[in-house]
């Protein structure tokens, strides 16, 4: 018996293939139809290939994960906050520390300042120049003055500041007509400073409390660089007053007069409250503030002296008592009272 093969390599009797095809042609219900060639050779590729049916929750291998440029990011992010955790002074040497009028002083780097580098081992080392150093906020509406009025009353803050402390002439002694004209002049308390504590300074007359002076026979300024931190602050008072905080550190470097190169350090921080007071409330003078507190620290400004700042140099000190020290370029806490406090703490450093 012959036979015939289809697309798939598979025999077919020669018997099965003419009755296929009669009963085609006559249209015999459930003849078969002729299966396509693509379905003859598909299914012979079925049968040549033996079925593996896959397994019940059968492991499939994990894509590739690409990590993303943000998820990077984040993980040395991590890393960074794990390790500044642990370690909090570890970027203190890559920074120098913004000027804001809070925070403690930072770090700098080991040894011995000089003249030509008066601040080196100084965390004012990255510190702002001068006025600089000072924040000044945006002015706004606030009580009885308009923003213009604002504006320009911490413009007067920030001047009585600079020239009561940075202005070179003040600093050697000389007077500070400027500041001066800027307080209210009927305010009784403060008069003596403003006047004879100037030229005849006593204990309880001290012009220290408000200007940085020192005497040019004992010491020198550095260079002509000061260097400073801190801010002003404002909000509304009594009977509708504009009240500015000033809360900042000065750094002052100092040589003997006609001495060595041995530089040191003073430093001085301030704390001003002043009352810019509507004139219909007040009795003031127009353009004129008046102080509700003055507190000042000084380190290595001496101890037991008034009038002027006696800062002292390696052969003048004296072993510390082991009592507490304080660090001068810390500004996480306000200072404490009113006045000037104590000239003879021990500081931690300078």
């Amino acid at each position: 018996m012959s036979s015939r093969k289809d697309e798939s390599g598979s025999s077919i009797p020669d018997d099965e293939w003419e009755r296929f095809l009669r009963e085609a042609e006559s249209g015999t219900p459930g003849a078969p139809e002729e299966p396509s060639a693509r379905a003859r050779m598909v299914a012979g590729r079925l049968r040549a290939q033996p079925q593996q049916p896959e397994a019940w929750r059968a492991h499939r291998p994990p894509r590739e994960r690409r990590f993303k440029a943000w998820q990077v990011l984040g993980l040395l992010l991590a890393l960074a906050a794990l390790v500044l955790a642990l370690w909090p002074g570890a970027l203190s040497g890559l920074t120098g520390g913004g000027s804001g009028s809070r925070g403690a002083g930072g770090g700098a780097d080991a040894g011995q300042a000089t003249p030509s580098d008066p601040f080196k081992g100084s965390p004012a080392a990255g510190w702002a120049e001068g006025a600089a150093g000072i924040e000044r906020p945006e002015a706004r509406a606030t009580g009885w003055m308009d923003q213009r009025q604002v504006d320009e009353a911490l413009d007067a803050s920030l001047d009585f500041l600079t020239e009561s402390n940075l202005d070179p002439d003040v600093l050697r002694g000389g007077r500070p007509d400027t500041a001066i004209a800027l307080v209210n002049p009927h305010q009784k308390d403060v008069r003596g400073l403003l006047t004879t504590a100037l030229t005849e300074p006593t204990r309880d007359n001290d012009p220290l409390l408000l200007f940085t002076r020192y005497r040019t026979d004992e010491v020198e300024l550095v260079g002509d660089v000061v260097k400073s931190r801190g801010g002003l602050t404002y909000e509304e008072g009594e009977h509708g007053s504009v009240v500015v905080t000033a809360d900042v550190t000065f750094v002052y470097p100092f040589v003997r007069t006609g001495g060595d190169d041995e530089v040191t350090r003073t430093i001085v921080r301030r704390e001003l409250v002043m009352s810019w007071d509507d004139p219909a409330e007040v009795k003031t003078e127009p353009g004129t503030f008046s102080f509700l507190s003055y507190k000042l620290h000084t380190t290595n400004g001496g101890c037991d002296v008034f009038g002027f700042l006696s800062p002292t140099f390696t052969e003048d000190h004296k072993p510390a008592d082991g009592g507490p020290s304080l660090d001068p370029y810390d500004r996480t806490e306000g200072l404490e009272g009113t006045g000037r406090g104590d000239a003879c703490e021990t500081a931690s450093r300078s």
